[in-house]
């Protein structure tokens, strides 16, 4: 898959992210009742793309207001762990992609050394 030359952390913000995005699809989108989820991983030694896709009613949280006392503290969180996050709603399926880019500084594992 090409996460070994992915740095960890950044793995585990990616991981979190996403994790977020199914508990926010099963919370608010298929409000606890069964439903079907779909993901795709790919990763390069550059970047890590996750896309996922459910059937709930169309729901883009790109557009949802910012955090406050309510919520929303989630699709921040998700921001700030994607480089690039789209939405596209087609053929009644929500579909989210995050894409997490190797940044600049980040240790190589392959290495244990930082890269300029």
């Amino acid at each position: 898959m090409g996460a070994q030359e992915f740095p960890p952390g950044a793995i585990r913000e990616i991981s979190a992210a996403v994790k977020e995005v199914l508990t926010n699809i099963v919370r608010h989108g298929y409000k606890g009742r069964p439903g079907e989820i779909g993901i795709r991983c790919t990763a390069t030694p550059a970047k890590v793309t996750v896309e996922i896709a459910d059937s709930a009613p169309a729901y883009n949280p790109l557009q949802a207001p910012g955090p406050d006392t309510t919520g929303g503290i989630g699709i921040a969180f998700i921001r700030q762990a994607a480089d690039i996050v789209t939405y596209q709603h087609k053929n009644h399926r929500n579909i989210l992609t995050l894409v997490r880019v190797k940044r600049n500084g980040e240790p190589d594992p392959a290495s244990g050394l930082k890269k300029e």
